[in-house]
């Protein structure tokens, strides 16, 4: 292998990496560093040719990423969740979807004069926002739950829709306009490979055929060979199978995908930043800026089809039109199209299809334009509506134990919103059946960054007994959150560190409660019958007259302020102190229970 081109690919491995984490650290959208990195390596400097270093490797190259993000896609597209979360987000990823399709098509091609087959493919591009670019807005926007709710929503069920509807038209514009029985052997062999490997897969993986250890690497080579083995049977098939392949095998019952997935993300995370840095490479600005008057024609309407859409599919859903503009504003274009939209141009130049060079550069200047306008604007919308939420005074938990849950609980009956995540599906279950908002997961996971959704939280409780996990998770939420917003319980672990093991002050969070109350202490007293209960406190009425009254013994341990702001009692003292009516939340048991035995309890 040529060194330069071993040193090439390192440096577009670091690079692309390197721009997820600076998306990550100033929560934007990772196509837009990317990008930049992309165009500046590229022909900015030209330090990167992509054509002239991967020579015909290149499209495979391009073709099998690609694959695997729309496999992974299929994978999070769940058929119970279109219909459990409401008539509208159901109405925008499916008919909805198709009328956007055809009213982008038809503006492309009447208005901006575009070939017809060619705004039919953009067009199906077009359709699709995404998790990528949408949940770096929602945490700036900040908007109400309900608004929240369905552009997250819709971002997450719409990628696999608008790749597949992108593949079909694709397919036919290879093969159907030549010959309908090469676009119905294109489709059939596509499908038929899809169902195969998502049953045949699915029968490996329900019968544990294979040590857990190779699952992954195992779904890796299925994915690769059902797409090369589709491509065998009809030439471009293979992106159809693996996008049906995904779908199935994500709705398969008794199949448990979730590692597969969490794998799955993880290698898409790698697959486009590499992806990117090599396609930002191969755009020229001056393409984009060449595309004029037809660039912003095409841009407008986009802009102009989505509030078509949204109020379509809102009619009699009680929406305002507050709710509905924000909604129709809000439609960032993002890496799917990014990344299909290279690798079908490349695929249609080689075809000889007219027109298909501009596909890239007007996919790019809408993803660009709608990223940057939007990301500027956003917030400044959400307000100018009326729709930003109130300061998120609500609490994320680490973990789903008995504490957590009985922290959580009474802290929503309070009006709090709460949400626990935990990698125990035992306690999330238990929590679900509490009636308690829940997260099955890692929440310092790239998963989580793209499916936990935080609208109206603001603090973060880490009460699991794994101090590690604890304290990572605080790490990672102090930049959100703010670091007195985010608070770690105490547990056996804290007290068997030595000073070699011991977290280092700077990375230490902050403390919930006195400094002997333990998660065991809490977990034994809660065993023993002790309850967490809200007191409410007047100036005739203190915590020793309700000792007093109830003969009870209590701990103090958060404080609820006017207009729900909430505040960690760590000095039982200074509580006494205060005056005026106020609310407590007291870890409460009967008198005669004084023992307090910190006993082995629940694993987190």
């Amino acid at each position: 292998m040529d060194q330069s081109v071993l040193y090439t690919m390192a440096a577009v491995l670091v690079l692309g990496v390197g721009a997820q984490w600076l998306a990550w650290r100033l929560k934007l959208p990772s196509i837009l560093p990317l990008l930049a990195l992309g165009i500046l390596a590229g022909p900015a400097t030209g330090l990167l040719n992509p054509d002239e270093m991967f020579g015909p490797i290149l499209f495979p190259m391009v073709s099998l990423g690609v694959a695997l993000v729309l496999f992974e896609g299929g994978m999070t597209l769940r058929f119970r969740d279109i219909r459990g979360h409401g008539a509208v987000v159901t109405n925008l990823v499916s008919w909805g979807a198709v009328l956007n399709w055809l009213l982008i098509a038809a503006g492309a091609h009447y208005l901006a004069g575009l070939s017809g087959d060619i705004a039919m493919l953009f067009a199906a591009l077009m359709i699709v926002t995404g998790p990528t670019v949408i949940n770096p807005l929602l945490r700036t926007m900040r908007a109400e739950n309900s608004v929240s709710q369905v552009l997250r929503w819709e971002g997450i069920l719409i990628d696999p829709v608008g790749a597949l509807l992108a593949v079909l038209v694709f397919q036919y514009l290879l093969t159907g306009q030549n010959s309908l029985m090469l676009f119905a052997e294109s489709i059939g062999a596509g499908t038929f490979m899809g169902l195969a490997g998502a049953w045949s897969l699915g029968i490996v993986l329900r019968r544990h055929w294979v040590p857990e250890y190779l699952l992954n690497v195992l779904t890796l080579a299925w994915v690769v060979m059902v797409f090369a083995g589709s491509d065998a049977l009809a030439h471009e098939s293979g992106l159809l199978a693996v996008t049906i392949m995904g779908i199935l095998l994500g709705n398969m019952r008794d199949v448990a995908v979730s590692e597969i997935l969490s794998f799955k993300e993880s290698l898409s995370v790698l697959i486009i930043s590499v992806l990117f840095v090599v396609l930002g490479a191969r755009v020229d600005p001056a393409e984009i800026i060449a595309t004029g008057w037809q660039g912003v024609i095409i841009l407008l309407v986009i802009l102009a089809a989505r509030p078509i859409i949204v109020w379509l599919s809102t009619i009699r859903s009680g929406y305002r039109w507050q709710q509905k503009a924000l909604i129709s504003w809000v439609a960032p274009r993002g890496i799917v199209a990014a990344a299909v939209s290279s690798l079908f141009a490349i695929r249609l130049e080689e075809s000889g299809h007219e027109g298909a060079s501009t596909l890239v550069a007007l996919t790019f200047l809408v993803i660009l334009a709608t990223v940057l306008l939007q990301s500027l604007s956003a917030r400044r919308v959400t307000k100018a509506l009326g729709l930003a939420e109130a300061e998120p005074n609500g609490v994320l938990f680490v973990g789903a134990n008995s504490v957590a849950r009985a922290m959580a609980k009474a802290l929503q009956d309070q009006g709090y919103r709460v949400k626990l995540a935990d990698t125990s599906y035992e306690e999330i279950r238990a929590a679900r059946m509490a009636g308690l908002e829940v997260y099955y997961g890692d929440p310092i996971s790239s998963h989580a960054d793209q499916y936990l959704e935080l609208s109206g939280i603001g603090r973060l409780f880490a009460v699991s007994r794994r101090s590690r996990w604890n304290t990572l998770a605080c790490m990672k939420f102090r930049s959100e959150f703010g670091p007195q917003r985010v608070f770690s319980l105490r547990n056996s672990e804290d007290r068997k560190d030595t000073d070699r093991s011991r977290i280092a002050d700077e990375y230490a969070p902050p403390r919930l409660f006195t400094a002997d109350l333990t998660f065991e202490k809490i977990a034994s007293l809660l065993a023993g019958g002790a309850e967490i209960k809200t007191i409410r406190l007047g100036e005739d009425f203190s915590l020793e007259d309700y000792k007093r009254e109830t003969g009870a013994k209590l701990i103090p341990l958060l404080s609820l302020g006017e207009k729900q702001k909430l505040r960690v009692i760590d000095d039982p003292e200074a509580l006494s102190k205060q005056s005026g009516t106020q609310r407590i939340i007291a870890l409460v048991w009967k008198n005669n229970d004084d023992s307090a035995k910190e006993k082995p309890s629940e694993s987190k």
